[in-house]
């Protein structure tokens, strides 16, 4: 065995170790399931108390995440602490390292969580992003839309998801009175994108720097939030094996050891545009829950404890359909509707209380092709609502 080998080897943290994950929604709640399959505990740190993670973890930690102390003793009982939610401040990735090793590294968060230094890197590196300037001030905003024209999309440069902190310019007259709205002092402006899809691939990277992706990922949203994913996306063989060579140079040039989500763009005349990154499980892999032989949550476990990847081969055809705080909007939604649709599988994650817009839970269908299986979910989904 070579010296490399077995510095790696050392590294390797064995199912009975202790797990810890900053962040507690329903990404932590998966990727703690995934752990307790494998026989590893769980700790989870968030502002939130009785939280999707904290119900399934060994230990609810509850601290803001400025709370240095808090992070650092948290970060002493565990084996490795890895991320379900990005916008975690790098003060805080960098403390808990200073106890345990942190997957994938702070310097992952720091490119990923603010969308300007992902943009320029992503460039820089030479990968296909779609055309942007940097914005300081309303003067700026104003050459960046002559330069990109319009519409364009103006967003802050950082904290940013699900649609938050952004709006669309249609015209120049409008920049004043949308850079005043978005009262940042850092933005960043997009060129507009006429895409044909809105696609994803996830991608797992382990210790050894071994490489696996989810294949091509076909997405439509609502409202800027993911609603329907579907899998395997509906693209030519070429352009599905173009989006996995991305995703792993992305993987690759950022170091990453365990998951990372690329979501693209698909242009009308089939080019791929980096849209943004996700330095952990996405909503869009929701699905390999059921459908892939690995879970992208087995796979961020795998990877952060320096184990061999699993398979990621899809079962089946398969789609995911968000359920958002919406569903109970007449009440309590028909649960045994849906489910008398045998290739559904629902997921709750355990959230108090349904709020317009918030992600409550999901329902996957399998089937034997990608139109069939999203036909049945978008079923189940009506089915619910009566």
């Amino acid at each position: 065995m070579s010296h490399g080998e077995d510095q790696r080897k050392s590294q390797t943290i064995l199912p009975g170790a202790t797990l810890g994950v900053l962040g507690s929604g329903q990404l932590g709640r998966m990727f703690a399931i995934s752990a307790r399959k494998l026989g590893y505990r769980v700790h989870t740190l968030s502002p939130e108390s009785d939280s999707p993670t904290g119900q399934v973890a060994d230990q609810e930690i509850t601290a803001s995440y400025d709370d240095l102390e808090a992070v650092s003793d948290f970060a002493t009982r565990v084996s490795v602490v890895t991320f379900e939610f990005e916008n975690v401040p790098s003060a805080t990735a960098e403390v808990a390292a200073r106890f345990a090793p942190v997957r994938p590294a702070g310097q992952v968060l720091h490119v990923t969580q603010h969308r300007l230094r992902e943009k320029t890197f992503l460039r820089e590196q030479g990968f296909p992003v779609t055309p942007f300037r940097a914005v300081r001030s309303v003067e700026e905003l104003q050459i960046a839309i002559r330069e990109l024209g319009c519409p364009a999309v103006l967003k802050t440069a950082g904290w940013g998801y699900d649609g938050k902190g952004q709006a669309k310019i249609q015209s120049p007259e409008e920049a004043a009175t949308l850079w005043a709205q978005l009262g940042t002092d850092e933005a960043i402006l997009e060129g507009f994108v006429d895409f044909r899809l809105e696609v994803s691939v996830i991608g797992a990277r382990g210790l050894d720097g071994a490489f696996v992706s989810f294949g091509l990922l076909e997405n439509s949203h609502s409202n800027h939030i993911l609603d329907v994913t579907v899998a395997p996306a509906r693209v030519s063989p070429r352009v599905a094996a173009e989006a996995d060579a991305i995703a792993r140079g992305v993987l690759e040039s950022l170091d990453v050891v365990g998951v990372l989500c690329v979501e693209m763009f698909l242009t009308r005349d089939d080019r791929l545009l980096i849209n943004e990154l996700a330095p952990r499980p996405h909503n869009s892999g929701h699905l390999t829950f059921d459908a892939n032989v690995t879970s992208q949550f087995e796979q961020q476990v795998r990877a952060i404890c320096g184990l061999p990847l699993g398979s990621t081969e899809l079962l089946r055809p398969a789609a995911m359909a968000n359920l958002l705080g919406d569903v109970w909007e007449n009440g309590e939604p028909r649960w045994a509707e849906a489910l008398r649709l045998p290739d559904v599988k629902l997921h709750l994650y355990g959230k108090s209380s349904a709020r317009p817009g918030r992600k409550m839970g999901h329902l996957t269908a399998m089937a034997n092709s990608a139109d069939e299986a999203e036909r049945i979910v978008r079923e189940a989904r009506c089915r619910l609502m009566g």
